[in-house]
C-alpha cells in the first residue's frame, strides 16, 4: 500500500486516532502502520515531515527489507513495516546527514538542504527475529519510566530494525486478577508481590515480596502504560513477547490448596519461594488462566517468555521428569493459545552448566515442537552457549549480546566481536536454525557506541570493518570530522572496548564495600593507556564541544581515568597502612576523598550521571506521601545495597552517579579511613567488624532516609570541567604511571 500526498502527517493523525479501536493484539494493517511510521518522523525529525513520503510495501517476504530513494523532490521510504521505514529513515540520516540519535548524546543537525539519494538504497535483513531487552533492563533501567520516555525508546526500536521486544510492563494485574479468580485476598497477596524496584526477580520466580507491599495504584497505572506501549510497538509492526505462567505461586498458596505440589527454591539470601510443580493439575488450570487473562487485558502475538528454572536447578536431573516439565509448560500454552511459541533465554545452560548437560537440555529442548520453540544465546558476544550445543540441537535460536551487568558506569566491551561474530555465526554450517540476533543487557543508556554497532548488523549478511564505521560513527557522533577525536577513539578501540571481561571496570574499587585488599585489576588494559585518548580529547574539545555526544563521552573518558587512578590510590594507601606510615596514609587517603569530591563535580554536569533523575521519577511515580516514600527506598536500595543490611548483592547495581559519589561512597570510605588512622597511630589492629557494621549502619541508613534532595539538572560547564581535572591530574598521572613528557 502507498500514501502520497501534500499532507501525510494530517492523514497519519487521522489514522492514528482509528488506531485505539483496533482489537488488541491485532497487527496493525497497512493503513496504520504508515500513519505510524509518519508520525514517528513528526516526532523524531518533524523539519522532514513534509520532505519524506512512505511507502509500505504489497507484499510481505519472509525477512523485512527497506528502500530509500529521492524522487520529484521528495525523500521515499519505503519498507515491509512500520521498523523497516523508520530504519530507513535511519539510514538516511546516518549515511545521507551525518546524523546520530544514542541514548547518550544525539546530533540532528540537519543540512540547510536535505542531501538527495543519488541512487536507490535496498538493505534487506538476513533475520526473521531482532529481540531487544531483558528481563533485568526492565528495573536497571526502566522501573520508573513513564509514557513519553517509553515513546522515545520504542521510536529507538523501530529506528534500529528492533521487531521482537520483550513487554513485561503491566505484568502485575495480570498476576493479580489470577490469583483473586482463585479465591486469594489481597491480604494474602500483600507478601506475594515485590517492590517496584525488584518485578524482574518476582516474574522470574526469584523472590516475594521484597520491596512491597505493591500498592494497587501501581498495578492500575502500569496496566494503562502496557497498553499504550504494546498499541505503538503492534503499530509499528512488532510483535511484542509477553511472559506466560512460570509455577511462581504466592506463600500462602499451601494453605489454600493443601494438595498441590510444591519446589520451595532459595535464591542467593532472600527467603524461599513457592514454585508449583508444572506436572501438577493446577499447573494447567492456572497457566491456561494467566493467558487468557493477559490476552483479554493486552492482546496477543502468540510469543511467550518462560523460564521455570532462572537460576534456580530442578528437583532432579532424571530426563524423563525434565521432559515431561518442558513438555507440560508448553502444553499449557498451546491449550490458552494453538498459535503460541515459546520464547526461552538460554541463560541456565551457561550459569548452570555443570547440571545442564547435553542430555538433560535435549530433554527439555526436544519436547517442544521445532517450530514452537526460540531460544535465546544470551551472552553470545562472550559466552555463546551455541557452539557448544550443536546450535541448540536443531532449535532456533538468536545471537545476543549481552553486555551490561547491573546496569554498572563503565567504559566496557569488545566492538571486534560484535562487528563480526554475529555474521560469523550466521554463515557458520554448524549454526543450526539460527532465526535472528537481539540485545540482551541487563540495562542500558550507557556505551553507546557498543550497541550502535551491534544494531549495525541488523541489516548485513557480512561482517561490520569496524575502523571504517568506528571512524564514520564519530563523524556523525560529533558532526564534524576531529582527526583528535579519530586518534583517541583508536585508542578506545584498542583499550576499553577490546575487552570479554564482564567485569572489565564495572566493579571498581570506589563503589565496593571499602577494605584493604588489594583485588585483581577489573580491566585487561593499562590505566596509563588512556591517557593519550584523554589528551587528544581534551584537546579537540575546543572544537567540537557543541556537540552533545562528545559531551557525554568527554566525561565519560575523564571519568573512567580517574576511577582507574582510584584503584592506583587504593594500593599505595593498603602499602602505606601496612607499613604504619602515618604521614603517608594520610595525604593518600586525602587524595582518595579528594578525588570522589572531583568525580561528583565531574558528573553532575551531565544528565546521563545523575543521582535525582532516578530518585525523583520513582516518587513521581506514587499517588500519596507513603507511596512516594516506598518507591523512593525502592530507588535508593536497588542502587546501592541491592536488598537488606546484609545483602550479598550489595553493590551489584552499583552506579558512578553525581550525588553518590559524595554522600553514599565517600561516606564509607571516610569510615573506613578513619578506623585505619587510628589503628596506624595506636598500632592496634582493628576490628574490622566493628567497621563494617558502622559501614553497614550507614547503608541502611541511606537507604531509609528521603533527604536530601538531589538535583534532577546539571551544573557546571562539562568540558570546562574536565579540562580543569585534566590540568589537576595529567601531571599526578604521568607521575604515577611513570610517563616521561615528549
Amino acid at each position: 500500500m502507498t500514501i502520497k500526498g501534500k499532507t501525510p502527517y494530517l492523514y497519519c493523525c487521522f489514522i492514528a486516532m482509528l488506531s485505539f479501536f483496533v482489537t488488541p493484539g491485532c497487527k496493525a494493517d497497512a493503513g496504520n502502520q504508515t500513519a505510524a511510521a509518519y508520525a514517528l518522523v513528526k516526532r523524531v525529525v518533524p523539519r522532514m515531515i513534509d520532505k519524506v513520503v512512505v511507502e509500505l510495501a504489497d507484499k510481505q517476504d519472509k525477512n523485512d527489507w527497506f528502500e530509500l530513494e529521492s524522487k520529484d523532490g521528495k525523500i521515499i521510504l519505503r519498507g515491509t513495516n512500520g521498523v523497516s521505514v523508520a530504519s530507513a529513515l535511519n539510514y538516511y540520516l546516518k549515511n545521507y546527514c551525518q546524523c546520530q540519535i544514542t541514548w547518550n548524546g544525539t546530533n540532528l543537525k540537519l543540512p540547510s538542504i536535505l542531501p538527495v539519494v543519488p541512487t536507490k538504497i535496498h538493505k534487506d535483513t538476513p533475520y526473521n527475529y531482532r529481540y531487544y531487552l531483558n528481563y533485568c533492563t526492565f528495573n536497571y533501567s526502566m522501573s520508573w519510566w513513564d509514557w513519553s520516555r517509553w515513546q522515545k525508546e520504542i521510536d529507538y526500536m523501530a529506528l534500529n530494525g528492533i521487531n521482537m521486544p520483550l513487554a513485561l510492563t503491566g505484568q502485575n494485574i495480570v498476576w493479580y486478577n489470577v490469583y483473586r479468580k482463585l479465591g486469594f485476598t489481597d491480604k494474602e497477596l500483600e507478601t506475594f508481590f515485590s517492590g517496584p524496584a525488584y518485578f524482574s526477580w518476582f516474574w522470574m520466580g526469584n523472590l516475594d515480596g521484597w520491596g512491597g507491599p505493591l500498592p494497587k495504584s501501581w498495578m492500575t497505572d502500569h496496566e494503562a502504560l502496557q497498553k499504550q506501549i504494546l498499541a505503538r510497538e503492534r503499530e509499528l509492526g512488532m510483535t511484542p513477547v509477553l511472559p506466560a505462567f512460570t509455577g511462581h505461586v504466592p506463600p500462602a498458596f499451601n494453605e489454600k490448596y493443601p494438595e498441590a505440589s510444591l519446589k520451595k527454591t532459595t535464591w542467593l539470601d532472600y527467603p524461599q519461594v513457592n514454585i508449583l510443580d508444572p506436572q501438577d493439575p493446577m499447573f494447567e488450570k492456572i497457566g491456561k488462566l494467566f493467558i487468557e487473562e493477559e490476552t483479554k487485558l493486552y492482546g496477543t502475538d502468540h510469543l511467550y517468555s518462560s523460564d521455570t528454572f532462572n537460576e534456580n536447578l530442578p528437583p532432579t536431573n532424571d530426563t524423563t521428569y525434565l521432559s515431561n516439565v518442558s513438555g507440560k509448560i508448553y502444553g499449557v500454552m498451546k491449550s490458552a493459545d494453538p498459535e503460541a511459541t515459546w520464547v526461552m533465554q538460554g541463560w541456565m545452560f551457561y550459569y548452570q552448566s555443570d547440571f545442564w548437560k547435553p542430555a538433560q537440555m535435549k530433554a527439555v529442548l526436544n519436547a517442544v515442537p521445532e517450530n514452537r520453540m526460540i531460544i535465546l544465546d544470551l551472552w553470545s558476544e562472550t559466552h555463546p552457549v551455541w557452539q557448544q550445543t550443536e546450535a541448540y540441537y536443531g532449535k532456533p535460536w538468536m545471537w545476543c549480546m549481552l553486555h551490561n551487568f547491573g546496569g554498572n558506569v563503565s567504559m566496557r566491551g569488545n566492538l571486534k566481536t560484535v562487528a563480526t561474530a554475529p555474521s560469523a555465526a550466521l554463515n557458520d554450517p554448524k549454526s543450526g536454525n539460527m532465526v535472528g540476533i537481539g540485545l540482551t543487557p541487563e540495562a542500558i543508556e550507557q556505551n553507546p557506541v557498543m550497541y550502535e554497532l551491534m544494531l549495525e548488523n541488523v541489516w548485513n549478511k557480512q561482517p561490520v570493518d569496524v575502523d571504517s564505521w568506528l571512524k564514520d560513527y564519530v563523524i556523525r557522533r560529533y558532526g564534524k570530522l576531529n582527526e583528535d577525536a579519530q586518534k583517541a577513539w583508536t585508542i578506545l578501540l584498542n583499550t576499553v572496548y577490546a575487552s570479554d571481561n564482564q567485569n572489565d571496570g564495572s566493579q571498581n574499587v570506589i563503589t565496593s564495600r571499602p577494605t584493604l585488599q588489594r583485588g585483581t585489576p577489573k580491566h585487561t588494559y593499562k590505566s596509563e593507556d588512556l591517557l593519550p585518548a584523554w589528551k587528544l580529547m581534551i584537546k579537540a574539545s575546543s572544537n567540537l564541544q557543541q556537540s552533545d555526544g562528545f559531551r557525554y563521552d568527554l566525561v565519560d573518558l575523564t571519568r573512567q581515568v580517574l576511577v582507574n587512578y582510584a584503584d592506583t590510590l587504593h594500593s599505595a594507601i593498603a602499602s602505606a597502612y601496612a607499613k604504619r606510615d602515618k604521614g603517608n596514609l594520610e595525604k593518600l587517603t586525602g587524595d582518595f576523598l579528594s578525588l570522589l569530591d572531583d568525580l561528583d563535580d565531574l558528573l553532575a554536569t551531565r544528565n546521563d550521571f545523575l543521582l535525582g533523575p532516578w530518585i525523583e521519577s520513582a516518587k513521581r511515580c506514587g499517588h500519596t506521601k507513603d507511596e512516594k516514600m516506598l518507591y523512593e527506598k525502592n530507588a535508593r536500595d536497588q542502587i546501592t545495597l541491592w536488598g537488606g543490611e546484609k545483602s550479598v548483592l550489595h553493590d551489584y547495581a552499583c552506579k558512578q552517579w553525581a550525588g553518590l559519589m559524595k554522600d553514599f561512597y565517600k561516606q564509607r570510605w571516610q569510615i573506613f579511613f578513619a578506623a585505619m588512622k587510628q589503628s596506624a597511630l595506636t598500632n592496634e589492629k582493628p576490628s574490622f567488624d566493628k567497621i563494617n557494621q558502622q559501614i553497614a549502619s550507614f547503608e541502611w541508613k541511606w537507604v531509609n532516609q528521603t533527604t536530601p534532595v538531589y538535583p534532577e539538572v546539571p551544573l557546571g560547564n562539562s568540558v570546562e570541567m574536565a579540562k580543569k581535572l585534566f590540568h589537576k591530574y595529567q601531571p599526578v598521572l604521568e607521575r604515577t604511571y611513570g610517563i616521561t613528557r615528549e
